[in-house]
């Protein structure tokens, strides 16, 4: 992040969202980040990856901790990329190596909530070194995905929106993953477990940004990744008929029979 008489590199001011997200920026350099992300979807896509964050990482921040000893983090929710996590730990690190030892470990602990997956080990210094273990890339949704084997797709012919359901048996119920794609927003959905009885349960709900998932050649970027949401039924899996996957208004986007 480089700020020299008002002036920043694109590539540099698109790496300042991690920054800008963990309330580290000066009042000068909020100030220009929030003028270029009232204009730039990347940025604005990237900042919702931190959404609800605060409280855990307010937490982490009051915990004491020893120059020199590493924060180490374990697997949480989250999704981001592998670069952005990169961009968030060298950024925030090589601007802010001088400032006070809270704020470096907060840094770190901030790095290993958003990767989530395996353990992941980070140590911060004042003087702004900083190690890394192996990150991973995936949230625990997309993961959950690909290690289910018991899977069903389909692709409606009106909307053109395709659904992929993961299920894995539990002893309370149904673990359900939903990989989403071609659908484009704004839009709030949720996704229904109807039982051959005919009961309904909803297993879990989202919003769509208005530039979509899984989106191929999309000028947007992040929308050409598919979506990965996963939640619980209470079925158990040969009690269930279809997934149905909803807006909020009542409007069916795509049937997965079982």
């Amino acid at each position: 992040m480089t700020y020299r008489n008002g002036d920043q590199s694109a590539g540099d001011v698109h790496e300042t969202v991690g920054a800008y997200a963990l309330g580290i920026l000066d009042d000068a350099e909020a100030t220009a980040f929030e003028a270029h992300l009232a204009g730039c979807d990347l940025c604005a896509r990237q900042l919702e990856e931190f959404a609800g964050m605060e409280p855990m990482l307010a937490a982490l921040a009051d915990l004491p901790a020893e120059r020199g000893n590493p924060v180490v983090g374990a697997s949480l929710a989250a999704r981001p990329s592998p670069r952005l996590a990169d961009t968030l730990v060298e950024e925030v690190t090589r601007t802010r190596g001088r400032k006070r030892r809270r704020s470096l470990y907060l840094v770190a602990a901030a790095a290993a909530l958003i990767i989530g997956g395996p353990l992941t080990v980070m140590a911060a210094t004042d003087d702004g070194s900083n190690t890394t273990g192996t990150m991973a890339g995936m949230g625990p949704a997309e993961q959950a995905f690909q290690h289910i084997s018991d899977k069903v797709a389909a692709t409606d012919t009106t909307t053109n929106v395709s659904a992929t359901v993961g299920m894995e048996k539990k002893a309370w119920g149904t673990h359900t993953v939903l990989e989403l794609k071609n659908v484009k927003g704004p839009l709030k959905c949720s996704l229904i477990a109807v039982g051959k009885n005919g009961e309904r349960e909803t297993v879990t709900t989202w919003a769509v940004p208005k530039w979509g998932y899984g989106i191929p050649d999309s000028p947007h970027k992040s929308a050409e990744y598919p979506l990965y949401v996963h939640g619980g039924a209470a079925f158990e899996r040969n009690q269930i008929d279809r997934f149905e996957v909803e807006t909020l208004d009542g409007r069916r986007l795509v049937e997965v029979n079982v």
